[in-house]
């Protein structure tokens, strides 16, 4: 994919076909890092399908039920459905350092979810904390894999300490690691926590430029913020500063430190 001072929805710049209304959230800093089921955001297509014959909305509902299906034995599958006109190829993906069990619970939940915030939409992406789902009906245009869907960075900021010197160090290391880690790669450097993961259909060389693109992203985006997300069509990453150290992680939460966080999408 001129507002209030403080507004609860951003419009993503996508091209006009894939234009994306985004739905934020922004954590309280007196909570925990939010779990795998927590809303990141959502994206769903400005146009509608048109279904008199119901033959829409029959094969996006066995999408759906493939897809849910599917994430009981594995992280990422891909497919189509529907014949024609009516074809539609979706997705789902969970993050990589989630049980397959804990996969199955986060998907289970996408399609009810994505049906309440897209509704009809020829396309959409419903994107939590540990996975995705996303679904495009035939000839809808297509975005590069570098387009940036979505951003969110920490409001505290930890300028001198050698910080820049600190993230810039652990995104390369992430940069690399997603590409030889076959899509998946997280490690903690010097206090700096980094996490990425790239669509589970992508080759490694393409994967690791994905990437490299995030992290540039991130770099510019985010600058002295002690946290930040990128999400590309394709890939993200998200890191995380602790001067006191990195706490041990579970693999159901990561993100920012609990400093609050301020959301856009761009």
């Amino acid at each position: 994919m001129g507002f209030p001072s403080k507004p609860l929805f951003y419009i993503l710049h996508l091209p006009p076909i894939f234009l994306f209304l985004l739905l934020l959230f922004s954590t309280n800093p007196t909570q925990s890092a939010p779990d795998y089921t927590s809303l990141v955001y959502k994206g769903c297509s400005k146009e509608a399908f048109q279904d008199p014959t119901g033959l829409y909305s029959q094969a996006l509902s066995a999408l759906f039920g493939t897809l849910v299906q599917q994430s009981t034995k594995s992280k990422f599958f891909k497919t189509t459905t529907g014949t024609g006109q009516t074809t539609i190829t979706g997705l789902f993906q969970c993050r990589g350092d989630l049980s397959i069990g804990d996969c199955y619970k986060c998907v289970s939940g996408l399609p009810v979810l994505t049906d309440k915030m897209c509704g009809k939409a020829i396309a959409a992406r419903v994107q939590l904390f540990g996975c995705y789902i996303l679904y495009e009906v035939a000839g809808f245009t297509q975005v590069s894999g570098m387009e940036m869907l979505f951003k969110t960075c920490g409001r505290s900021t930890a300028a001198g300490s050698g910080f820049e010197e600190r993230r810039d160090t652990a995104l390369s290391v992430l940069a690399n690691g997603v590409a030889s880690g076959h899509g998946f790669f997280t490690t903690s450097y010097q206090s700096m926590y980094v996490l990425g993961q790239c669509e589970g259909d992508i080759g490694d060389s393409d994967c690791g430029e994905c990437a490299k693109s995030a992290v540039q992203r991130a770099q510019v985006e985010c600058g002295n913020a002690i946290s930040g997300q990128i999400y590309l069509h394709k890939c993200f990453i998200s890191y995380s500063y602790y001067p006191n150290g990195v706490p041990r992680r579970s693999s159901s939460s990561y993100g920012s430190p609990s400093s609050g966080n301020t959301n856009e999408g761009n």
